[in-house]
């Protein structure tokens, strides 16, 4: 399974690892990536998420009912 984020798509960036003498070698900045059980209550079940970090406190804030309706509206 790939690192991506279900609610934000975030997925890994490229960047460089620069040293002391400016040396410069390719690296990865790989997204935070939580699994995360969320209870719905309309539809009486658990759903299992691989979420990022700023997902979970946007679910937080919001609800998990309203971040649902987002995705399937995408």
């Amino acid at each position: 399974m790939s690192r991506v984020c279900q609610v934000t798509g975030k997925k890994a960036m490229v960047g460089n690892n620069v040293s002391h003498s400016n040396k410069k070698t390719k690296r990865k900045f790989n997204v935070n990536l939580v699994k995360k059980r969320f209870f719905i209550p309309e539809e009486n079940k658990w759903v299992t998420l691989k979420l990022s970090t700023s997902a979970i406190r946007n679910i937080n804030k919001k609800g998990i009912s309203a971040v649902l309706k987002e995705i399937k509206s995408k």
